[in-house]
């Protein structure tokens, strides 16, 4: 085991619990905001619209950033009658698969991203004035993050050292 391992996954640790922690704080914030627009129209009768503007935000941050850093690999949505019905080398062959695809979709759309995002700073939300660009760099945060992570799960499976062994089909995340 290499000196700077323990470091290391210290410091992954502790920025999962941040992001962990991230996301718990969005979707109190939607809550919040949910439920304050319930109060405003039902009870004071006066309707606003910021909170379903900032509902409807913190639902795609919330989306994108657990996909990008809080959901593992192994929670990820498969067709797991076909993944773990395969052997380990069919396993390992779809892994390297779906990698080699993904990378490809991605990396060929990241600068359309990148150039629809930043062109969208000459509009804003209605009633929060976010401007666009801004709200929607999650997108492009999430593209690179995928990347990244399709790259390593490309590695490992090339290499053998993946997740390629038997599949529990009574596991809560695995979706049979």
């Amino acid at each position: 085991m290499a000196a700077g391992a323990p470091g290391r996954r210290r410091i992954a640790a502790g920025l999962r619990r941040f992001a962990e922690f991230a996301l718990a704080m969005m979707l109190a914030v939607m809550f919040l905001a949910f439920v304050a627009q319930i109060v405003f129209r039902y009870l004071l009768n006066f309707p606003i619209g910021w909170t379903s503007e900032l509902t409807v935000i913190m639902w795609l941050w919330m989306v994108l950033w657990g996909a990008a850093f809080v959901v593992t690999e192994a929670e990820e949505i498969r067709f797991d009658l076909i993944y773990g019905g395969a052997g380990p080398r069919a396993r390992r062959a779809m892994a390297i698969v779906t990698a080699v695809a993904v990378l490809v979709l991605y990396g060929m759309s990241l600068p359309a991203v990148v150039d629809y995002v930043t062109f969208m700073k000459v509009q804003s939300t209605a009633y929060l004035k976010i401007r666009f660009d801004w709200l929607y760099s999650i997108y492009g945060i999430f593209a690179v993050v995928t990347i990244i992570r399709q790259l390593w799960i490309g590695y490992q499976a090339i290499w053998g050292k993946g997740a390629t062994g038997e599949v529990d089909v009574t596991k809560i995340t695995s979706g049979v």
